[in-house]
């Protein structure tokens, strides 16, 4: 018997008979007979390897993506455009094939990346202390969490309801297990309600936890609203989308302890869901509650250049009742090519970036707003994505601008109730003039029709390729 194939009669004769049983019933004889299945596994018949290639290719082909489709969906997952030369460094075998760092000071290379990765992390958020990156954004913010218990002693949490849906869900997952409570503070005109979060927030509370650009795009007043954790003495962390980095005051200017979230933008395609990787910044004195990996810069004995993993702080590496992280997986090649994506920007770059996706997003909020049918959900200030309110379901309106090869947008009813009519649309630099005229002119026609209003269809279906919006 190998790997490769399964066990025969006599294999599984000679296993048995060397445990002491006589049958695979015997094995499980203790599992309950209403429990057991009776009958072999409903398995089609195998099939060669060519015939193998071919049933996997047409059931891939039944999966939309981002390359087929114009794809204005957003809410943490975008379709930005990722450069050759992220693929061409983090597919280098060296980068590629390590899995973990157990014994870190042979690999000076990855060394230096991860050092690399924490600096323009640091820089980006405006905290001077950088982890070398986490799994993903929520449970970076069930870890910010657990950072504050320590950091605090105590066992309360106010979140705002415009922070990402699934790191909610997260953080009160871990916050079982920490025995904490979270308290939610809701919106008001789409930005977190003030009043609400002030009067939220007293001795017992450990952070303060906010999103800006939160979920339904709006820029938060960190500074201001962060002014409560001061007050109390409990910790302000901030979710930020780094895109939003190249033109927003860093939440570490406005008085974050923590600045975290979802590294996808930054060199990660949208892969259907993953993987990605979670950013993690701080202050100094947080230094040692931090989650994750941290690399240091020293010299060796003869004076030159190098790097150690000056913290790690998983179970795995110190007393599991010391450890501030349980997640096994560094994400080190994600956050790789996040650098890399950094590092092909620059720092003139990133900021053009920034505007542009400003500019590309103030023309389809107003490209929009103008369909009969849509309007403007909020009024707040946004970056790259914005809420508004169709006069028309909004899964059939999706399915309908489906047909056009158009993702239309993010239903916002599956996550706030509240907002049963409501879409989130997402823009990034891939977004042309021409594809936001579709999507205005789909999401008219669709509207239209769920309506039973008649619309001449001049059968718009946007393309990969468009005119750019200066």
């Amino acid at each position: 018997m190998t790997r490769y194939t399964s066990a025969t009669p006599a294999d599984r004769a000679e296993m048995l008979a060397t445990i002491g049983v006589g049958s695979v019933d015997e094995l499980f004889e203790q599992v309950p007979e209403p429990l057991r299945l009776g009958r072999s596994l409903a398995l089609p018949e195998g099939m060669s390897e060519a015939g193998v290639y071919e049933r996997l290719a047409e059931l891939a082909a039944r999966n939309a993506d981002a390359e087929r489709e114009v794809c204005f969906v957003g809410a943490g997952m975008y379709d930005h455009y990722v450069p050759a030369i992220v693929d061409a460094i983090v597919q280098r075998s060296e980068f590629l094939t390590p899995y973990t760092p157990y014994q870190p000071e042979i690999s000076q290379g990855g060394l230096q990346a991860m050092f690399e990765f924490q600096t323009a992390m640091s820089e980006l958020t405006g905290l001077p202390v950088s982890t070398a990156g986490l799994y993903e954004g929520p449970s970076s913010v069930a870890s910010a969490g657990y950072l504050a218990i320590g950091a605090t002693g105590r066992r309360r949490f106010v979140v705002s309801r415009g922070v990402h849906p699934h790191s909610r869900e997260t953080l009160a997952t871990y916050s079982v297990g920490y025995g904490a409570e979270v308290v939610e503070v809701g919106l008001e005109d789409g930005l977190t309600d003030a009043a609400a979060l002030a009067a939220a927030v007293d001795e017992k509370t450990a952070a303060i936890i906010l999103q800006s650009p939160n979920f339904l795009g709006s820029v938060e007043d960190v500074e201001a609203l962060g002014a409560a954790a001061k007050e109390h003495d409990a910790l302000l962390v901030v979710a930020v989308d780094p895109m939003a980095l190249g033109i927003l005051k860093p939440p570490g200017e406005c008085g974050a302890d923590v600045a975290l979230g979802e590294g996808q933008p930054l060199g990660n395609r949208l892969d259907f869901g993953g993987p990605s990787f979670g950013f993690f910044c701080g202050t100094e004195a947080l230094i040692r509650r931090m989650p994750g990996r941290i690399a240091g810069e020293t010299d060796d004995v003869d004076g030159r250049r190098g790097f150690v993993l000056a913290l790690q702080t998983r179970e795995q590496h110190i007393r599991r009742e010391k450890a501030t992280h349980n997640i096994c997986t560094a994400q080190a090649l994600n956050a790789l090519a996040g650098v890399v994506h950094l590092a092909w920007l620059g720092r003139q770059g990133f900021r053009e970036l920034g505007e542009l996706l400003v500019r590309r997003t103030a023309y389809a909020r107003e490209r929009l707003a103008a369909v009969d049918g849509v309007e403007p959900l909020y009024g707040a200030p946004v970056v790259r994505e914005f809420a508004v309110r169709l006069a028309a379901p909004v899964e059939a309106v999706l399915e309908r601008c489906a047909e056009r090869g158009i993702a239309a947008g993010y239903p916002l009813g599956r996550d706030y109730p509240e907002h049963e009519d409501g879409l989130l649309v997402a823009i990034t630099e891939r977004r042309t003039r021409e594809q936001i005229d579709a999507l205005a002119d789909a999401l008219g026609a669709a509207i239209a029709a769920e309506r039973g209003t008649f619309v001449p269809d001049r059968g718009t279906k946007a393309s990969v390729v468009g005119q750019e919006v200066s």
